[in-house]
């Protein structure tokens, strides 16, 4: 009677156990690359909703085995969400009325009869909170990676993806950027690109640090001058190819900003140069630019360099090899000042990107040894770079430079910094005309700068009177990965809850041997098929002669 009620006793323990994990299921994540974990940056978000979310996925039919481990892996992260608020996953279908606004995404794979097919899919999620709508881009499309590399970053990226539009929904106010304008900078033309990328997520404001804001009545700090605390509402300041220096009194604004725990945007070049007269004369000196930023920028620990940069890998630009005016003969020629940046894997603003435009791009240098500013490489040319100083001159009629010369390898072009800046007034008097009753901060709260050695990465061309998305080169007519990198700067800029770190997750690429799988189906198929027979058939014969001895010897 004890034994039977030893085994009730653990029956009952175990079905009570069971009934618990069904109110409280219990996780265990075995992984090695944590794939199946979420941050508890997602936990806090989800766990903030107060109503339930409905996710509509969009990644149905006739799928590839990749694109069905796409679905799969989406599907796994909202289960894995759904444990931390009401998640409610729908499939979608032809006839939803969203799908007309999604723009597919055509596959072309060849059947092995040798034909090739084509497959319209759907590769977006759309998620609805309180009335809300976002919508989630599933699929990373990044040139210069196979289809296999992108698929895997597109998982690595998932849960990234799509706390990004949640964040989105739950957000209740849109944060502010400014960008920077009265010292040459390229007009809202040229930046309608930045500007557009960037609403999707804040208000983006342009104008003049003495009048981005009602100026100060006479009397209030003395005429024309302008507050120290102007910038303050704004999340972060984008300062865009500026052509003409900073007045002292700019500068200490910024400065303060900074200090306060602003963040900045600098896209600064070194050097300056006329395209107009390149284009015109074929040739164009090049003189170091006085921005007056220099002390500034060496005071947060970067310096961008006087000089311009050439490399191998870079773009083609049509050159008129023909004798005769009257029949242009144009071909494309390697331009070694329009040099394709490479990106970083170790940032969260660069992770699984390609290749970046440029043109006329000056290098940074990092200074101030251990001043406790984390430095990180966004940006560097590849491994045969030169460097041009300045003086100099850029020349048309110099296509084909000494080879000899390149023997520079990854000059940083792009650099991110964080921490606690030291003031480049720390030991200077105020500027005239600022309006400020308290002292000025010598020590920054914790914050972050991105600076990037050129104006050239956040502008876009004009075609026909629109405006080309910023990286996009309309010779080629390839489009590199300028509009994602600035994106997610700014979005590391303005980072306070620690989102875009979700970027930084890795997932295993275990990719399968094509040709070796094609080539040893039929041994594989073969294995697969008879080995579990042959091994019930041998389990099975062990336990007939077992019994059969066992039971002849009695």
């Amino acid at each position: 009677m004890r034994k039977y009620s030893y085994y009730i006793f653990l029956c009952s323990l175990w079905l009570l156990l069971v009934g618990a994990l069904q109110f409280r299921p219990v996780r265990w994540d075995m992984t090695d690359d944590r794939h199946y974990s979420l941050s508890e940056t997602s936990k806090q978000f989800l766990r903030s909703t107060d109503a339930p979310i409905d996710v509509t996925v969009y990644l149905e039919g006739d799928l590839n085995a990749g694109f069905r481990r796409l679905r799969k892996a989406t599907l796994e992260t909202l289960e894995e969400m759904d444990v931390y608020a009401d998640i409610r996953i729908h499939s979608g279908n032809e006839t939803d009325t969203d799908k007309p606004e999604l723009r597919p995404t055509i596959i072309h794979e060849r059947e092995q009869n040798g034909k090739t097919a084509q497959t319209k899919v759907y590769p977006y999620a759309v998620m609805q909170y309180k009335g809300k709508k976002s919508v989630v881009t599933l699929l990373k499309n990044t040139r210069g990676l196979s289809g296999e590399e992108n698929l895997n970053a597109s998982i690595e990226q998932m849960e990234f993806a799509i706390m990004e539009a949640l964040h989105l929904l739950l957000q209740t106010e849109t944060p502010r950027v400014a960008i920077l304008e009265g010292h040459g900078e390229p007009d809202e033309a040229h930046t309608y690109d930045l500007m557009s990328a960037l609403s999707r997520y804040f208000q983006i404001d342009r104008g003049q640090i003495e009048v981005i804001s009602d100026p100060l009545p006479d009397g209030e700090g003395g005429k024309n001058s302008v507050d120290v605390h102007i910038l303050d509402g704004y999340k972060a300041i984008i300062i865009a190819n500026p052509q003409t220096a900073f007045s002292d009194r700019e500068r200490f604004i910024i400065d303060q900003y900074i200090m306060r725990g602003g963040a900045v945007l600098w896209a600064v070049n070194g050097v300056r140069f006329s395209e107009q007269v390149l284009q015109s004369d074929g040739f164009t000196p090049i003189l170091p630019l006085e921005l007056g930023l220099t002390d500034m920028l060496f005071r947060y620990g970067v310096r961008v360099n006087p000089a311009l940069v050439q490399d191998i890998q870079c773009l083609p630009i049509p050159v008129n090899v023909s004798d005769n005016p009257e029949q242009p003969n144009l071909q494309p020629m390697p331009w070694t000042y329009a040099p394709l940046l490479l990106t970083s894997q170790g940032s969260p603003i660069t992770k699984n990107m390609g290749q970046i435009m440029s043109t006329f791009v000056s290098p940074i240098d990092a200074v101030g040894g251990d001043d406790g500013i984390e430095k990180r490489v966004l940006l560097a040319t590849s491994t045969a770079s030169r460097i041009t100083g300045t003086p100099g001159q850029v020349d048309l009629n110099n296509m084909n430079p000494d080879m000899g010369q390149f023997k520079y390898q990854y000059v940083p072009i792009g650099v991110s910094l964080e921490g606690c800046f030291s003031s480049a007034y720390a030991h200077r008097m105020m500027p005239e005309g600022v309006d400020s009753d308290e002292p000025i901060r010598k020590e920054g709260r914790k914050t972050r700068q991105v600076v990037i050695g050129g104006g050239s990465i956040v502008m876009n061309e004009i075609q026909q009177g629109q405006a080309l998305p910023m990286g996009y080169d309309r010779y080629s007519g390839m489009q590199f990965s300028n509009r994602d990198m600035i994106v997610n700067a700014v979005l590391w800029l303005t980072d306070t809850d620690g989102l875009i770190g979700l970027r930084e997750k890795s997932v295993a690429l275990r990719l399968l041997n094509d040709k070796r799988a094609h080539d040893e189906r039929m041994k594989v198929q073969m294995v697969s098929t008879i080995s579990p027979i042959a091994l019930l058939a041998l389990v099975g014969g062990m336990v007939y002669v077992i019994r059969k001895r066992k039971y002849q010897r009695r």
